[in-house]
């Protein structure tokens, strides 16, 4: 792309970007326990006795600002729900399965999880795939306020580009610049900047090797490179429909909730100053005043009659616990149902409770779960056709996938193996592998039972032909 359209489709782009950075920078504080009450305290959470000014009251001194977790409680929940077990892939060739699995890696949760985690914050998760230096297929995770993506404008919406734009480190100066990337399905051309306007846009010319076309020699570098893909190689992994994050279910109950927790620790501490109101004190000297009350338990006062008020008085906070914990109560049930999690203080009651108890304690969860599983496998089959491809793959774009997904949660599994027990005669290997509750890898534990068989057949065993799917031997 040229420079100069580029500073246009950067300037047409920065209203949307911006609007997304800020849904998504405030879902991350929150996530980090950052939340809007210790905004005071640059998002730290502080306890102050003596915070508050002298105009918010007498008794109005302390200033407690601590922030709820709710929101990395919920995320983390359904990211460790949904994606703790990697889903296993299956592309009906187990040969095939085998290197997909190998692409993918042995971390290859770790970082379904980011993108659970990532989703949940901004709306959408981001993934970037590359071919290395050695010629393998990787894969990364790109922060998602980094990616700004270009779509077609049809039913269809296709990704036609994306634009990535973050800050670079120059080892020159030690001055950080703006770096902004533009992904086709074809190549990508990289720019810098360091202005606002985009004026002193520019492309980094020494960013990629380029090579002499009839002999492969390396022979300068440019801004350009040709990926080779044949399409964008960013991959999108949305949490819902509409890619909004989960912090707008909830933020305004975990405010709620910060604000009448905080004002009242703040009354628990206010409520020990007791500040006294003389009328007509016998006396001028206020630290004669409190030795003369410590001594003698008694104050001297001028009386000037009967319709005299002299006297002394208390001002003192009435703290409305019980309406207080009606609140917060209240609000804490109402950030686990609209955030669909699980309130952690729910297992104390299911003690050695049943599979339907237990499901049902999850439901909130699955539902979330399930929702976002369904827009997460559309994007991790892109993943695993863009692997295919590079394994050179004929019918990559069209092979069927299958993904079995599998959740990690508290259940049953005496009642769990009692039921596959009771069925597993009349159902596959298959689904008894997939339904045991001390398998991870179902599809490792299928190879494990064929293994078993054929070293049974070394032992006389007569039916391990039969059990192969073999032919006897007489029949040879």
């Amino acid at each position: 792309m040229e420079t100069k359209a580029m500073i246009q489709l950067l300037k047409n782009t920065d209203g949307r970007r911006t609007r997304f950075n800020r849904h998504y920078s405030t879902a991350l504080r929150y996530y980090h326990n950052e939340n809007d009450i210790t905004l005071r305290n640059d998002g730290e959470s502080k306890t102050k006795e003596e915070g508050k000014e002298a105009e918010d009251g007498p008794l109005r001194h302390a200033d407690n600002r601590v922030s709820s977790n709710y929101a990395q409680l919920l995320i983390d929940q359904e990211a460790g729900y949904l994606a703790t077990v990697p889903p296993a892939i299956d592309v009906e060739d187990d040969n095939l399965n085998d290197k997909i699995k190998n692409t993918l890696g042995d971390n290859f949760n770790l970082r379904l999880n980011q993108l659970v985690v990532d989703a949940s914050n901004a709306g959408v998760g981001w993934l970037h795939y590359w071919i290395d230096d050695d010629k393998q297929f990787r894969y990364g995770i790109v922060p998602p306020d980094q990616v700004t993506p270009i779509y077609s404008s049809d039913l269809d919406r296709k990704l036609l580009a994306v634009r990535r734009s973050y800050k670079e480190l120059d080892p020159d100066t030690g001055k950080q610049f703006n770096v902004h990337e533009y992904w086709t399905a074809k190549d990508v051309t990289v720019f810098k900047s360091k202005l606002s306007d985009y004026s002193d846009l520019e492309t980094i010319d020494d960013r990629f090797p380029t090579y002499d076309v009839s002999t492969g020699d390396e022979v300068g570098a440019g801004a350009v490179f040709d990926h080779g893909f044949g399409r964008v190689p960013f991959i999108a992994f949305p949490k819902n429909k509409d890619q909004r994050p989960e912090l707008l279910k909830v933020k305004g109950f975990i405010d709620v909730f910060d604000n009448v927790y905080n004002g009242f620790v703040n009354d628990i501490n206010d409520v020990q100053q007791v500040i006294l109101v003389l009328t007509n004190y016998g006396g001028t000297d206020l630290s004669e005043f409190m030795k003369t009350l410590k001594q003698d338990k008694a104050i001297k006062m001028d009386n000037l009659g009967p319709s005299d008020k002299s006297g002394v008085d208390k001002l003192t906070i009435d703290i409305p616990v019980e309406a207080r914990d009606n609140v917060l109560n209240r609000t804490d049930s109402k950030i686990f149902v609209d955030g669909q999690g699980i309130n952690p203080t729910d297992f104390k009651a299911i003690g050695n409770a049943s599979g339907t108890a237990i499901r049902a304690l999850y439901g909130h969860l699955e539902l979330k779960a399930s929702n976002t599983e369904a827009y997460f496998r559309d994007a991790l089959s892109e993943l695993v056709r863009a692997i295919m491809g590079w394994l050179g793959v004929s019918d990559a774009d069209s092979r069927p996938i299958s993904q079995t997904w599998t959740r990690t949660a508290i259940q049953n599994s005496l009642e769990q193996a009692q039921v596959v027990a009771q069925v597993a005669q009349y159902s596959s290997d298959e689904a008894v592998a997939k339904a045991n509750p001390i398998v991870d890898d179902w599809q490792e534990e299928l190879k494990n039972r064929q293994d078993d068989i054929v070293a049974q057949d070394g032992y006389g065993n007569p039916d391990a032909d039969d059990q192969l799917g073999g032919e006897d031997d007489d029949q040879t």
